[in-house]
């Protein structure tokens, strides 16, 4: 069984790494320990660039809280431009793999609030009435009624992630 640390407390974050864990390695092939760890950049980034970094700083944070892992996963929001996303970074003692998640443009509204200083969750929350909204569905599932969720849209990227430690063509030599 694997050690999976989770570099999150964010409950839909960790429901994303358990299934995507359980899809690629087998059902009940890993236990999921989340912890709170820094990202090193803005509550809200506003980059692909601050995102991608953020999801690889909570990794190396993770890392010194939990050395005895088997992986360490970090999922990091962010926004650029007018478009949501997140980051996947997955790592064990040998490799590191990343994925960026599926981006969707964020409405005028929400997008003056974030120029203004607010996070997208907060917004989200004000906007729609659901107290805690990045705990749950996420803005993703505000905008698609619910045919999406941020679990859902993470466990694609997380898989994706997880190619290089499962395909054998990202062992062999360059």
């Amino acid at each position: 069984m694997y050690y999976v640390v989770a570099a999150t407390i964010n409950p839909a974050k960790i429901a994303a790494i358990a299934q995507a864990f359980n899809d690629v390695f087998g059902e009940g092939s890993c236990h999921i320990e989340g912890v709170e760890v820094e990202s090193g950049v803005s509550a809200q980034p506003l980059t692909n660039a601050e995102t991608r970094t953020g999801a690889r700083q909570r990794i190396m944070n993770a890392r010194q809280v939990r050395p005895e892992a088997d992986f360490w996963v970090a999922i990091e929001a962010g926004i650029d431009e007018d478009n949501a996303f997140a980051w996947m970074v997955v790592e064990n003692h040998q490799q590191r793999g990343e994925s960026r998640s599926a981006s969707f443009t964020l409405p005028g509204v929400v997008l003056d609030a974030l120029q203004a200083g607010a996070e997208l969750g907060d917004e989200m929350a004000r906007l729609t009435g659901v107290e805690n909204i990045k705990h749950k569905g996420g803005a993703i599932g505000a905008l698609t009624h619910g045919l999406l969720t941020r679990s859902s849209v993470y466990h694609q990227a997380l898989i994706l992630a997880l190619c290089p430690f499962t395909h054998p063509l990202y062992q062999q030599k360059k």
